[in-house]
């Protein structure tokens, strides 16, 4: 049995990361099959009556309706499949530049190693988050913009990370059996070295997606949305708390928003934590 499938042996007993994955299917599948069921079981998020605005949790509106009548659930969906699209193809880009960067750095040794991590050394110092409102607020907003800057400011740590495990593996015997076979230095790194890192790749991939989410919630929160983000999980709380004053307290204008957002947070962590648990070797 390899260590991967073993991995994965361990996460399946693991009831609270499995759990998890179960909710985050349940979140990804709901935010896929919204549109579909729109006009049907629900209305459009887009769909405005004033003559139903502000209206609490009801059996026609379970999450209640907006300051423009629209329909709450219905915008929690659409948000959902912002924040999920978001995360998950941000993270992408993470792992495409930190996994290529690091394994480079890595396997190259010497001098190339020491001048690429003082380079993630100096990048470390830069405030992230600042550069990325500056691109939103100097630039035309998009959805690949957004992608781009969420995904360039999270790829450090993986870029360490994946250098860490590089540096450990290629002293193994299995690459000195490579090098000695013939086999040429692109391939000992992506047909030996980097399929070894695998463990490593998904559980920094699984816990980088929370933290791309919560900062594009904070975006949308500040107002820094893009075309099509009007629906996002920030934004919906931002628009709620305007709506909330001392003499009316409409609670259901963020509280739905936040638990989404915080349920998915939650269970994205505990499954981070489930697959290190299970690709950790000590605890084999």
């Amino acid at each position: 049995m390899t260590a991967n499938s073993d991995a994965f042996r361990k996460l399946r007993r693991n009831r609270a990361a499995l759990a998890a994955l179960i909710f985050i299917l349940f979140v990804i599948a709901a935010a896929i099959s919204a549109p579909l069921l729109e006009n049907h079981l629900f209305p459009s998020p887009d769909a405005q009556n004033l003559s139903d605005k502000l209206l609490a949790p009801s059996f026609d509106h379970p999450f209640g309706t907006d300051s423009l009548g629209r329909d709450l659930l219905s915008r929690v969906f659409a948000g959902a499949r912002i924040s999920i699209m978001v995360g998950f193809i941000a993270t992408l880009i993470t792992i495409m530049i930190g996994v290529t960067y690091g394994a480079v750095s890595g396997f190259s040794g010497g001098n190339v190693d020491n001048i690429m991590m003082r380079v993630v050394d100096a990048l470390y110092t830069l405030p992230f988050i600042f550069l990325v409102i500056l691109l939103l607020g100097l630039f035309d907003r998009s959805f690949l913009l957004l992608f781009a800057a969420l995904g360039a400011v999270q790829w450090l740590t993986m870029a360490r990370m994946v250098r860490g495990e590089i540096l450990s593996l290629k002293t193994r015997d299995f690459v000195a059996a490579a090098r000695a076979s013939g086999a040429s230095p692109s391939r000992i790194l992506f047909r030996h070295l980097l399929p070894n890192t695998l463990g490593v790749i998904i559980v920094y991939a699984t816990l980088t997606v929370p933290v791309i989410i919560l900062q594009e919630a904070f975006l949308s929160f500040l107002g820094l949305t893009v075309p099509g983000q009007e629906h996002s999980w920030g934004a919906l709380i931002s628009e709620g708390l305007d709506a909330v004053n001392p003499v009316k307290i409409r609670w259901w204008l963020v509280v739905f928003p936040g638990a989404a957002i915080s349920s998915t947070l939650l269970a994205l962590n505990f499954l981070g934590d489930g697959l290190r648990d299970a690709f950790d070797p000590k605890s084999r």
